[in-house]
């Protein structure tokens, strides 16, 4: 018998053995890949962050002059891409949120805010973002300012009879108007969202939160505005409210909210989470612990406060492992509030940048808004686009990610700008169409911007910040600016250039008349 040795133990069986593995494992390789590429992509969530009434040069990665610290704002942008030349439909609130919910221009069907106890304004029979997004398989919740209106009728009491008082001041109905134990449609939930919570309008009634379709407290009493605003006016409608609203817990609980919604989400199953944020809108009210965080004054604090919010939010999709698979997006409603001129001239700080003009205006500063995303592995980190994007895009964009298909009719204003946030192609659009008020058009094409009216300026200007400025009174019917070199729309060239004034005049109808997606 073959004496035992461990030389011929490992040649007789070990090295066999081996090789028998290596090459079974070869042979699963190809197999595990084929597997993988039967698999569908996995689809990212969507979180779309959307401050309000914030200007273009309040974020200090876009203004080298800001006296407001904004951290988080900063890093989302260096790793993502941030959008120099991105718009929002108008330069007021309910319109901007109407046209991304859409993807269709808000002057096609109003062009004003929804005011307290409005009915809602959204099309029944247009599809909305969330609702696309369902029919993909994707969980939808809104957190935060909805200011779209209610069916507030479904509730009123139907034995209250305003009175000529409650006629007279819109939104002046006493508690008792209402039966706060039943559901409200015609919200978040009648619109493709599973999941709402907020206080509706953080400066109108009624003062208590919403969750899903019901009232969480019933209002009891008329609002009470407490001691003064860090900064400007209440701004606050009179109308029902919880006893003891407390206005400085509302950004507080919101981003609580958001930050809880999403840790309760699961990995199999992609979220889209919009969250509207209250602030830096008036009342202008930060929580003790941003109170002197800026140079900025008491708005400047509230921006902070709003770039916390922005950094919990990434923070809890980083704590929950969904970052690396979250497609973000930041940006704002309009351009800021009026306050801004003091800020100018007491804290050297600009709001709007470079930028002419404030919210509600038809100048660049009105609706020339921040605009960040943030894709992992997809979107360029540390990137700077100069591309023509406005948030209508949002809704062909992410129908795009998702493989979605917008039905016939929704979305006709909506282009599909993946490839430009991919950093792949230019912009998709070179046109877009702006206002506040029906008398009142922008027209933007290419470099040029035509201001159909006889001004831009909607908000009070100053006569000290046109004198600094260089900005005089316009004496002829309309404004044209080349914003290639002249962003800061000093020179109008209406009466020097009638041929680009009446193209861009022929544009302006053309594109009122039929929907711009082709």
């Amino acid at each position: 018998m073959e004496k035992f040795s461990l030389i011929n133990f490992t040649y007789r069986w070990l090295i066999p053995l081996r090789t028998s593995i290596l090459i079974f494992s070869f042979l699963l390789v190809p197999l595990a890949e084929l597997h993988a590429a039967e698999r569908p992509a996995k689809k990212p969530n969507i979180v779309i962050l959307y401050a309000d009434d914030m200007g273009y040069g309040d974020l200090g990665v876009q203004n080298p002059g800001s006296k407001i610290p904004t951290p988080h704002l900063d890093r989302l942008a260096h790793e993502g891409m941030r959008f120099t030349d991105a718009h929002s439909s108008s330069g007021i609130c309910s319109p901007s949120r109407y046209a991304i919910l859409h993807g269709r221009y808000h002057w096609r069907k109003f062009h004003g805010i929804v005011n307290s106890f409005d009915p809602p304004i959204l099309d029944a029979d247009r599809v909305t973002l969330p609702e696309l997004l369902k029919t993909k398989g994707y969980k939808t919740a809104c957190i935060g300012k909805w200011h779209l209106g209610w069916d507030w009728n479904a509730i009123k009491k139907p034995e209250f009879i305003p009175s000529k008082e409650a006629l007279k001041r819109q939104g002046w109905f006493p508690p008792e108007a209402f039966d706060w134990s039943k559901p409200i449609p015609g919200g978040p939930l009648s619109h493709g969202f599973d999941f709402y919570f907020g206080d509706d309008v953080p400066n109108f009634p009624p003062y208590a939160w919403i969750e899903n379709d019901r009232v969480i407290t019933a209002p009891t009493v008329f609002l009470h505005t407490p001691k003064s605003t860090a900064e400007g006016s209440w701004e606050t409608r009179p109308g029902p409210s919880v006893k003891d609203w407390d206005f400085w817990a509302v950004m507080p609980t919101l981003t609580e909210k958001a930050v809880k919604w999403i840790g309760e989400q699961k990995q199999e199953e992609p979220f889209f989470l919009y969250f509207p944020f209250t602030s830096p809108h008036a009342p202008i009210i930060a929580t003790p612990e941003f109170v002197g965080k800026s140079k900025a004054n008491g708005y400047g604090d509230f921006v902070v406060q709003t770039d916390d919010t922005v950094g919990r939010v990434l923070q809890a999709l980083k704590e929950n492992d969904f970052a690396d698979n979250t497609l973000v997006i930041f940006s704002s409603d309009n351009g800021p509030e009026h306050y801004a001129y003091d800020r100018v001239q007491k804290f050297s700080h600009r709001s709007s940048g470079p930028l002419r003009g404030l919210k509600r205006d038809l100048w660049e500063g009105g609706h020339r808004v921040p605009f960040i995303v943030r894709w992992p592995g997809v979107v360029p980190a540390n990137n700077v686009n100069d591309g023509l994007i406005s948030q209508i895009d949002l809704f062909a964009t992410i129908a795009s990610v998702v493989a979605a298909e917008i039905p016939a009719g929704s979305a006709e204003d909506s282009f599909n700008q993946r490839s430009l946030i991919q950093g792949e192609a230019s912009s998709s659009r070179d046109t877009l169409i702006y206002n506040t008020n029906a008398n009142s058009y922008g027209v933007r094409h290419g470099d040029w911007v035509l201001i159909a009216s006889k001004t831009g300026g909607v908000t009070k200007v100053p006569p000290w910040f046109d004198r600094a400025n260089g900005y005089t009174t316009n004496t002829l019917p309309g404004e044209l600016y080349n914003l290639r070199d002249d962003l800061s729309q000093k020179r109008n060239l209406y009466a020097v250039n009638p041929d680009k004034v009446k193209e861009l005049f022929a544009l302006l109808e053309q594109v009122r008349a039929q929907g711009q997606r082709e």
